[in-house]
């Protein structure tokens, strides 16, 4: 989380699908504001591994393995308890709550503070 210099309205709430989001502008700043389970996070726009337009990929739930009997691995299904958000150039997926990357929690997203007053989304930057 950054230190809030100023806030910014970037749009109505319910501009924002559930399990989805749009990009805005706060200040300088474009960032994507997201809606899971009344939740609302925001992030730059830019991922951490070659600065790609991270808000512009996909939510998908995280990737769970099924084992079988003898530990195999017998299918693989998306749990919708973790939501990820997949960076478009490269596939890096980020946990939305938190904005690390999932494979490696060393690295993250910037996050800004979100703010919902009256059915309007602000973001602190």
């Amino acid at each position: 989380m950054v230190r809030v210099r100023e806030e910014y309205r970037v749009c109505p709430l319910d501009e924002i699908p559930d399990r989805g989001g749009v990009l805005g502008r706060a200040g300088e700043v474009e960032v994507g504001i997201f809606r899971v389970g009344g939740r609302v996070y925001a992030y730059e726009n830019r991922c951490a591994h070659q600065g790609g337009p991270v808000c512009t990929g996909d939510l998908v739930g995280r990737t769970v393995q099924v084992l079988g009997e003898r530990r195999e691995v017998v299918a693989e299904v998306f749990d919708e308890d973790e939501m990820h958000l997949a960076c478009p150039w490269h596939g890096w997926e980020y946990d939305l709550a938190t904005g690390e990357l999932a494979c490696d929690r060393r690295f993250r997203l910037r996050r800004y503070p979100v703010t919902v007053r009256d059915g309007v989304v602000y973001v602190g930057v």
